[in-house]
Order: C-alpha cells, then structure tokens, then sequence
C-alpha cells in the first residue's frame, strides 16, 4: 500500500499538477493541506475520475485538509476536539486510519499563537489510543516542527525563530513517545530529507529547505521504502512543499 502527504498550498492553484501526479504516484491514500478551498468548490468530481474518494474540511481561507483515497474512504473524524477550524480530519483507508493535519504555525515566538499551537498538538497526543492494541494507523501533514537540527539546513539560521524550539519538538515527541513511529524518507537531495523550501532567493536550488511534513506510522506497519518527492516541487507553479511517499507491506483491503 501507498501512502503520501503533501501541503498543496492551495488546491485550486494546484490541481493540475495533483491529478498529474496520482497519475504517475499511484498513491492508494494521501493526506492533503492548506487546502484553501470550501467544501462547494473542493475538486471531487476531479478526483473521482481518478478513482478516488475525498473526505475535506475546508473553509475556503488559509487552512483546509483533506484524506483522498482509492482503496474505500470511511469517515473517522472532521476536527481535532476543542479546535474547529478546519486542520484535522480523519477517515478509514483500507487497512489504515489515516489523519490529515496542518498544524498552527505559530507565527512568532511570545505570540499568542505560538501557545495555541503547543495547546493544539497536546490535543493531538490526547486523540491517541490509550491502549496497547495495534491500531494501523497514520498521522501525516504539515506538522510545522522541525523536529531535530540536522531537520533544517542551518539552526544557526533559525535562532529565535518558531518551529524548532524545545517545547514544540517535545509537542512532537509525545506523539512518538506514545507509541507513533516518526518514518524516516530518504532525502531528495544531498543528505537531508527537506520536505519543504521558500519560494525566494533560490531556496530549493541551493536546498535551503527544512524537514516539517511528517509521516507518524503505528509500530505495527512495515515501512517498505520512504522518499521525498523533490521532482514535485519544481516546475511551473509548484507547491513550497514536497510530497512525502511512504510505501507499506500492508493489504489495503484487510482489517
């Protein structure tokens, strides 16, 4: 079974290049963000043609998240508990629960923002099973968390900056600490497994990137391979993110 995550940056700017890419990718679930779209204009006619069912929450702004699926789509959950905007939304893929997430950004250090990201992930940790039973399942997005050093081209860099402090990489270690495997992808370039890069001054070419679209898989999946799809961030109005593909051992249609 395939899975990928990818931050669209906008859906409607982006579908072409989306269908192009299930197309070559044939990814049997994937878990979309930054949407930007409304639920009346979310694209599933599109994705229908391709054989996939969506599953989107979306008020047509800044946010959006969506889980496509080619393998049966049941509806799990539309919202994180205690936080309605649309940046959560889960569904059962097959074999798998697969959960979409963008989490807040947390614009600057001191901003009130910064303490609701740190309040949305800990309600994150607290939507996993508390029980030792396998769950099969996959939370994957845009977590905006770099989680260690080598996971930007340079911490010197970010000195003061969001998504690589302490209190939200250990936002992030809970969820691992609770049983999620954080997968790790071979990179796409170099020796990093940057899965995201600004649109200026020539930040993917120089691969000044960062690693913050991650794949937390349940103890229990085989991880058969994992990779970056770099190629997917180039070209002609590409996302400032690339797709995360994970590939499982799994039968899509057991469970």
């Amino acid at each position: 079974m395939r899975i990928a995550t990818w931050n669209v940056n906008s859906i409607g700017a982006r579908l072409p290049r989306l269908l192009d890419w299930l197309t070559t990718r044939e990814p049997d679930a994937v878990a979309v963000q930054e949407t930007k779209a409304a639920d009346r204009t979310f694209p599933y006619a599109e994705l229908a043609d391709l054989g996939y069912e969506a599953l989107h929450v979306g008020d047509g702004r800044w946010n959006g998240v969506a889980v496509l699926s080619r393998v049966g789509l049941i509806p799990v959950a539309t919202e994180l508990p205690g936080h309605p905007e649309p940046r959560y939304v889960s569904a059962r893929c097959g074999a798998l629960t697969v959960t979409s997430v963008y989490v807040p950004n947390g614009r600057s250090l001191g901003d009130p923002h910064y303490d609701y990201k740190l309040d949305w992930l800990a309600s994150l940790r607290e939507t996993l099973p508390t029980t030792s039973t396998p769950t099969r399942q996959v939370i994957m997005g845009d977590f905006n968390v770099a989680p260690t050093d080598d996971d930007v081209w340079d911490i010197a860099a970010f000195a003061d900056s969001t998504h690589v402090t302490e209190p939200e990489r250990a936002a992030v270690r809970a969820l691992t600490d609770a049983g999620l495997v954080d997968v790790p992808a071979r990179p796409g370039k170099g020796d990093r497994a940057f899965t995201y890069w600004d649109y200026r001054a020539g930040a993917l070419h120089k691969n000044l990137g960062m690693r913050i679209d991650l794949v937390l898989a349940s103890p229990d999946l085989q991880v058969v391979d994992a990779f970056v799809d770099r190629e997917a961030r180039k070209g002609k109005l590409p996302s400032d993110h690339a797709p995360v593909i994970v590939d499982l051992g799994v039968d899509e249609s057991a469970g």
